[in-house]
């Protein structure tokens, strides 16, 4: 065999086997570090669990958590049997206190409520409940329309927003399930709101017409729509305003004023005899003195 052939094989072996020998260290290393990290036992969901349920034995199980312990997680199956889930869980997700309902509250969409709130059920269709884009989570305005008391029937109906940045609970399927486990269908969207909310939107429901806009959870700025009414919605906004006729105003006639003219007092002439001399005086009649 050439001897420099010999010499390139027996180099890239004694290459090859310290390249070996440092990867089995350092892959050693690293499973004897693991091997000594200390574990602790953690409840986990042993399937997939939707919002609704009652946890059983069999939704449960324990598994090893390396390092810390997430915060609100439960290390003992004790008392999680018989509380709802309000929250989705997934396979293998530790089980954290925040996601289950209060002991005793049961389960279905009554656990989901929090304290002090109510969930108000609202009848839709596809386009009041925005073409099935209304999911759990999401925040909706509340819109009525129709005929205001005591407006002018020239207005036609008006639309008004009456709730807003309001969290629905349930939508489009109801929380509970039928026989084959499957979602039962139903026209209705329940949004969680206040008693005082709750009142007004069963009102509006009965007396109104009801529309769901979408609106972006982040978005939590109050606006202040003034509403409109049908007659707007026709109104030629490009169009020349309207002449107003005035009446004529009438100017009032001013006279000049009458200069009436002195009437001449009598004058009388009496003649007087002096001797021979013989004068005559003009006296005024007393009527014209003044």
């Amino acid at each position: 065999m050439n001897r420099r052939l010999l010499t390139i094989l027996l180099s890239a072996f004694l290459v090859a086997a310290a390249a070996s020998y440092m990867v089995y260290r350092v892959a050693g290393n690293r499973l004897r570090a693991v091997a000594h990290t200390p574990t602790t036992g953690i409840v986990v969901a042993a399937r997939n669990l939707e919002i609704g349920p009652v946890i059983r034995e069999a939704d449960l199980k324990t598994s090893q958590w390396v390092g810390a312990l997430p915060k609100g997680s439960l290390a003992k199956t004790e008392g999680l049997v018989g509380r709802g889930v309000v929250s989705t869980l997934y396979e293998g997700e530790p089980i954290m206190e925040s996601r289950l309902a209060p002991p005793g509250s049961g389960g279905g969409l009554a656990a989901t409520i929090r304290q002090g709130m109510r969930a108000c059920a609202v009848r839709v269709n596809e386009v009041v409940g925005v073409a099935g884009f209304v999911i759990p989570g999401m925040r909706v305005d509340v819109l009525i329309a129709g005929l205001a008391p005591g407006a002018p029937p020239t207005e036609g109906p008006k639309v008004k927003t009456l709730l807003q940045n309001i969290e629905v609970l349930s939508a489009g399927t109801n929380i509970q399930k039928d026989n084959e486990g499957k979602p039962a269908q139903v026209q209705v969207v329940n949004l969680l709101v206040t008693p005082e909310q709750a009142e007004v939107l069963s009102l509006a429901s009965n007396e109104t017409r009801i529309q769901l806009v979408l609106r972006n959870p982040l978005d939590t700025q109050m606006a202040t729509p003034p509403g409109i009414v049908m007659a707007s919605l026709f109104a030629d906004h490009n169009a020349p305003a309207p002449r107003v006729r005035t009446a004529p105003v009438e100017r009032p006639i001013v006279r000049a004023p009458r200069i009436e003219k002195p009437v001449a007092s009598p004058v009388f002439m009496v003649e007087v005899l002096n001797g021979s001399k013989r004068t005559e005086e003009k006296f005024a009649s007393p009527e014209g003195k003044q």
